[in-house]
């Protein structure tokens, strides 16, 4: 009986970003003590303390359904509490709808 080694593999928070800046997938972003409101938009630049400048940013609001445009942001690293892709939402809202 052959033992198998199970490999783990951590992935950097870095590493993470560049690949959303690479991909140039558009994220939403879960603000630190703000519940109600997220940022969307497109990464196009990052540095170590994890401040995003985001192009084709919108704000958007869960409680009132609504959204506003803002163009290119700098958001400081330190509102950010998650970070993900907008496709998983997407898929979501299809699959629960």
């Amino acid at each position: 009986m052959a033992s198998t080694k199970v490999q783990r593999i951590m992935t950097q928070p870095i590493n993470l970003i560049f690949r959303f800046l690479q991909s140039k997938a558009r994220i939403q972003i879960w603000l630190f003590e703000q519940k109600d409101q997220r940022i969307e938009g497109r990464i196009i630049g990052f540095d170590e303390y994890m401040n995003l400048v985001l192009d084709d940013a919108e704000e958007v609001n869960v409680k009132k359904n609504s959204r506003k445009q803002l163009g290119r942001i700098l958001l400081k690293g330190d509102n950010i509490t998650l970070m993900m892709n907008t496709y998983v939402i997407d898929s979501l809202l299809y699959f629960f709808s």
